[in-house]
């Protein structure tokens, strides 16, 4: 986010702000731009890193284990990069860097601002339906705000940013929310964009009801609740410094750098407090993520903070974890999905901590380029916005329900890293686990969602059969699936290969069921009496 300068002010909270009456306008078509090449929207989309992700884990990093006794182990949690958003560009907003993401429905809504002096900012509304297949459906450019949040509800994009107000013919202040019309993924600016003005520096976070649009800003700024239909100020009340604002419970919880989380009721008054002595940094983003009966802050150079919503005090800290190789490190937002704690860390990158009943604990590093504004994560997927290096859209890849339910009868598979499965031997295992090698020379069934950095190999006359998500390789270094002579691989589910599916003379490929994927970045070689058969979706059409 954008450092600004941050006016300092009284705690004390007032129901009845001293900001003008507000000023609605539309936006003057000279001060925003929709991007009409949709050739530069699809070329925005980004496959260089796709593929199998790794992580740094924690005991290692730290020296709890050596790596040398770490290395043989197959890993938890296969995730995967689907591909990379490139930040928008234009004259005058070459240095775009990504600062939020909101998930709605089949799209990702995406904001970004300028590191740099001045105001300069853009919003994607990204197509995410085919999760194989990402596309940018609208890009609009503003030559004269920063945009540092956003969301979207019922057919609006509501944006938030800063704006220079001595620049503009339609600001009163420098702190705004707008109202962009947007269908099927589509901004429509000359329906109208109505905008809103608030007290404060700079607005930082929106959230939107069923009939208000809740907005913070920082530097003498405020909690505003503006009319959804047309953004007039219904209440408002000032803080000395907000960074976020949730909506929790049916009450707002605002983030004050100045002096902890406050609880507020719809009439913006306060029903508690906790109370945080941390600094959080100038201008910088910082958000709140609730679990349960917990609230997890995140607080700069002190990594998250985890708080107990009903006696307010502290249960622990999650530190960063860093190798030591980047100069600039903080928690910059905070996410959660089932048991699972996600920590932008700037440059330290994106934290992965597992969140237990008593306690969290630190799991490892996801191996991501860019610096990690914000993170937000929905059903099987991490949205994370990386600074200059864009949105960067993550698969999970945990087994369904349905799926975990089939595979229950097989052990779950503890081992190591390198699966070996010899002549003779037959093997068959659940779970989801990130490899580093699979060789087959006997019989192998795998149920469940796993990756392989390096090569699968099945071997003469040997029998692989997997069910569920199998992901093989990267882009940028890529691994063949090989089948050898007289060797038979059958699929049913996801197969992806970020590398050529090599089928030798007399090897099968067969596919199970219905409903089965390939997504493959490289070739099939095909040699003599080769047999292909089944049902399956050729997301490249490379079988052709």
């Amino acid at each position: 986010m954008k450092k600004v300068y941050l006016l300092l002010c009284s705690t004390t909270l007032f129901i009845t702000s001293c900001s003008d009456e507000t000023t609605i306008f539309s936006d003057p078509k000279d001060e925003l731009q929709l991007e009409k090449n949709n050739q530069i929207l699809t070329s925005s989309v980004i496959y260089d890193d796709a593929g199998v992700l790794d992580i740094a884990e924690e005991d290692i990093i730290t020296g709890k284990t050596s790596r040398t006794d770490k290395i043989g182990d197959a890993g938890d949690y296969p995730l995967t990069l689907v591909a990379q958003i490139n930040p928008p560009s234009f004259p005058g907003g070459e240095n775009l860097t990504a600062t939020h993401v909101h998930i709605e429905g089949n799209y990702a809504y995406v904001s970004y601002n300028t590191a740099q002096e001045g105001y300069v900012g853009a919003i994607d509304i990204i197509n995410v339906n085919d999760p194989t297949n990402p596309k940018v459906a609208s890009r609009l450019y503003y030559d004269n705000a920063d945009i540092n949040s956003i969301e979207y509800s019922d057919g609006y994009v509501y944006a938030v940013g800063g704006i220079d107000s001595e620049k503009s013919i339609t600001a009163t202040s420098n702190s705004f929310v707008a109202k962009i019309p947007a269908t099927g993924g589509i901004m429509n600016v000359d329906a109208g964009v109505i905008y809103g003005f608030q007290e404060g520096y700079n607005s930082t976070d929106v959230e939107v009801t069923s009939s208000g649009v809740v907005v913070s800003s920082g530097g003498n700024g405020s909690i505003t609740v503006y009319d959804k239909r047309d953004l007039t100020i219904i209440r408002d009340a000032m803080f000395e410094d907000l960074r976020s604002v949730s909506h929790y419970n049916d009450q707002f919880a605002v983030l004050d750098a100045s002096k902890g989380i406050s609880v507020l009721d719809s009439d913006l008054n306060i029903t508690n407090e906790i109370a945080i002595n941390t600094d959080f940094g100038a201008g910088t983003k910082r958000t709140l993520a609730f679990e349960n009966d917990k609230v997890i802050v995140s607080e700069g150079a002190k990594g998250a903070g985890i708080y107990s919503l009903a006696s307010g005090s502290l249960i622990e800290y999650l530190p960063i974890l860093s190798d030591g190789t980047s100069e600039w490190s903080e928690t910059n937002a905070v996410a959660t999905n089932e048991g699972i704690i996600l920590m932008a860390n700037g440059g330290a990158g994106l934290c992965l901590s597992e969140n237990n009943a008593d306690s969290a604990n630190l799991y490892g590093v996801i191996q991501l380029e860019g610096s990690i504004n914000f993170v937000e994560s929905k059903d099987d997927y991490i949205f994370a916005a990386s600074g200059k290096s864009g949105l960067q859209i993550i698969k999970m890849n945990r087994p369904s329900e349905s799926l975990a339910a089939s595979c229950n009868s097989l052990p779950s598979y503890s081992g190591s890293t390198d699966l070996n499965v010899r002549l003779g031997e037959d093997e068959a295992y659940r779970g989801a686990k990130r490899f580093s090698n699979i060789e087959v020379g006997g019989s192998l069934l795998l149920c469940g969602s796993w990756t392989v950095s390096n090569s699968v190999d099945v071997k003469d006359d040997a029998l692989f059969e997997m069910n569920g998500t199998l992901v093989v390789g990267r882009n940028n270094k890529r691994k063949n699936v090989i089948v050898h002579p007289g060797a038979t691989f059958k699929v049913e589910g996801n197969l992806s290969i970020y590398g050529d599916l090599i089928l030798s003379d007399g090897a099968t490929l067969e596919f199970i069921g219905n409903g089965s994927v390939v997504n493959l970045f490289g070739s099939v070689v095909r040699g003599e009496s080769t047999v292909v058969y089944g049902d399956f979706d050729d997301v490249k059409n490379k079988f052709q």
